[in-house]
């Protein structure tokens, strides 16, 4: 483990009008903090105020866990009266997917049979965070039960067009921090749920290498692909959280401890940098500034090398995903409770969970060895270049390194005629998010697209 090196911001100041700080990144509001120009309980208050006067607008919150953010913000404040500072997220407010368990409040996972839930314990992730000082606001929106952005509330919507839904399943971590009303939040993803509300919203979403951060206390969707992450603002931000979150705990047996290794200032002429070309050739929504993107790494030094996906049946690997699926949420099945889940249309979880009992055991088991054998070949492939280029959503990119358990980047790179964001995707080597990360504030360091802020959160 080499020291964790993150940029200074010591030019950070206290602006006239508070409102001004809603956009500003972890490591700015860290500073303000450890130099008192700023307490955490002011912060705490501006940030729980944004979120409920545009909540309603939204529809990012489930649960508001104020009584706990503002003893936790008092916390903090007399540890730096003190002398005490914990770290970069000393006094940060945060928000989390609600499917994570947290003590003396409701863990919804978004649905109707569960919107009562008490879980009398916090998910291991939770409590990383606020052991580094960070304050936890709000339990925020998921598509019910990590499906989509539809919940037993309504649709989350997205801040850059509120007519639209967020995308999800992550969709209230990425709304919220779109539109300003969250420093960060945590996501989760088992099949794009954070590479898919960070496009739509604009955000910086980390996916993590699967075993990297403990899901102890997290709802179990797919027990094989499940990963938490991190939705922030910008790269660095992505590194200061996760270099918490990170490691094992003793409990969740898929952990590995490896070391994280960031440090900024990535040379990108020393990087052997692939993309997929047969899939930016092709025509598709982000042809546009993905090639733009392209041609920017190029200017800052990168040797972009062509590279192929390995060829096997992805798509049919998703019967891993509904047959995990279906077991985890088995006696909602059998008990018939499905049928109170808000969405009932034909590819929704209901019909999901109900056809996984005809997936044979065989079948399963094929998939699993196929998918080994795509991991082997992952690993050939990755031995050869440190990252890759993909667009967001054009191939086989996301399901196949969701099954991997490679780690991935989605970060913004321009808009689209209607004035939404697009993105970009980096994949790196497992257990690689350092480097990742450095190479995607590369990237950002030479852009102002994370920069950008939906014109109506202003």
């Amino acid at each position: 483990q080499k020291p964790v090196i993150f940029s200074e911001y010591s030019y950070a100041k206290l602006p006239e009008d508070i409102n001004d700080l809603a956009f500003s990144s972890i490591g700015e509001l860290a500073e303000l903090i450890k130099t008192k120009q700023i307490t955490s309980t002011e912060l705490t208050k501006f940030f729980l105020e944004r979120l409920r006067k545009h909540n309603p607008t939204l529809h990012c919150v489930i649960t508001f866990t104020e009584e706990r953010a503002m003893k936790q913000a008092k916390l903090t404040d007399e540890e730096i009266e003190r002398g005490k500072c914990r770290g970069m997220l000393h006094g940060i407010p945060f928000g989390v997917k609600d499917l994570l368990a947290t003590k003396d409040y409701k863990t919804t996972w978004g649905s109707v049979p569960f919107k009562d839930q008490m879980i009398e314990e916090d998910a291991i992730i939770i409590r990383k965070l606020e052991e580094a000082g960070a304050v936890l606001c709000a339990k925020l929106t998921l598509g019910e039960l990590a499906w989509g952005d539809v919940w037993f509330g309504g649709m989350t919507r997205n801040p850059w067009d509120t007519t639209s839904g967020s995308s999800g399943s992550s969709a209230g971590s990425a709304s919220s921090v779109s539109a300003g009303l969250l420093p960060f939040a945590i996501g989760t993803e088992t099949w794009g749920s954070i590479v898919s509300p960070s496009t739509v919203c604009g955000t910086t979403g980390l996916r993590p290498t699967y075993g990297r951060v403990s899901r102890t206390g997290a709802m179990a969707l797919s027990w094989s692909m499940d990963k938490i992450g991190t939705i922030c603002r910008s790269a660095e931000d992505l590194a200061i959280v996760f270099n918490i979150i990170k490691g094992q705990d003793g409990l969740d047996q898929t952990l590995f401890d490896v070391p994280f290794n960031y440090q900024p200032g990535i040379d990108f002429t020393k990087l052997k940098i692939g993309y997929l070309k047969g899939d930016f050739d092709k025509q598709y929504d982000f042809h546009t500034q993905d090639s733009v993107t392209l041609a920017k790494l190029k200017v800052l030094g990168a040797e972009l090398i062509p590279i192929e996906l390995p060829e096997l049946p992805t798509n049919d690997l998703s019967i891993i995903l509904s047959a995990e699926a279906g077991a985890a949420f088995d006696e909602l099945t059998r008990s018939n409770t499905d049928n109170f889940l808000v969405r009932q249309i034909k590819d929704a979880w209901p019909n999901v969970f109900r056809s996984s009992r005809f997936i044979p055991a065989v079948e399963y088991i094929n998939a699993n060895r196929i998918r080994f054998i795509l991991i082997q070949q992952m690993e050939k492939l990755m031995n050869e270049i440190d990252f890759y280029i993909a667009p967001s959503w054009e191939g086989d990119n996301l399901l196949l390194t969701n099954l991997t358990g490679h780690p991935c980047i989605v970060l913004p790179n321009g808009f689209s005629a209607d004035g939404t964001p697009t993105s970009i995707t980096f994949i790196g080597r497992l257990f690689d998010e350092g480097r990742l990360i450095a190479f995607a504030k590369k990237y950002q360091d030479a852009t102002d697209f994370h920069k950008k802020h939906p014109p109506i959160f202003e």
